[in-house]
């Protein structure tokens, strides 16, 4: 079975059993809503804990997560560096010209003449839309903003995206 991560838990908060985490979505407040399940995988455990949300909330660059049959701080501390994951099943269908992280990260990206820019290994949020980082061969990244005029085509079968260079984007 396919994982995909969710969340990072990095801490507790408070004593009436909630867990920071820093997302690892690109669907947060879907995936972060109350009555969801999501696999615990902590580090040397082989088998992942089933846990349903029970209360969610956003706090600063992090959610505030409770689960279902764990009210203090004693049941979430043993899950600290735990990550949160689901499973392929649970992704859900998107629609057209939606994509999820995993398809973007890891796709060669080229210009509309053919020149290889780099390879996208990161996706930055910043709130109008979303920014690819493209990391070439050699060289520094490039921050390529996820906008029509630019993103002309994606091909995640074949791990390719087209963009137009407009002047400045790569400097």
């Amino acid at each position: 079975m396919l994982w995909f991560n969710v969340g990072q838990l990095v801490n507790t908060h408070g004593v009436q059993g909630e867990v920071r985490v820093t997302p690892r979505t690109d669907f947060p407040e879907e995936r972060f809503a109350i009555g969801n399940e999501l696999f615990l995988f902590m580090p040397d455990e082989k088998t992942p804990i089933k846990l349903k949300i029970s209360g969610a909330r956003r706090h600063k660059n992090f959610y505030l997560l409770t689960f279902e049959n764990h009210y203090n701080l004693s049941h979430v501390e043993k899950y600290k560096t735990g990550m949160l994951k689901v499973s392929e099943e649970q992704l859900g269908e998107l629609e057209e010209n939606e994509y999820y992280y995993h398809e973007i990260i890891g796709c060669d990206v080229i210009s509309l003449e053919g020149e290889t820019i780099g390879t996208v290994t990161d996706i930055l949020e910043t709130g109008a839309n979303d920014v690819w980082t493209v990391t070439p061969a050699q060289g520094k990244p490039h921050y390529i903003p996820y906008i029509e005029d630019i993103v002309k085509e994606i091909d995640i079968e074949n791990k390719k995206i087209t963009i137009e260079l407009m002047e400045g984007l790569l400097s």
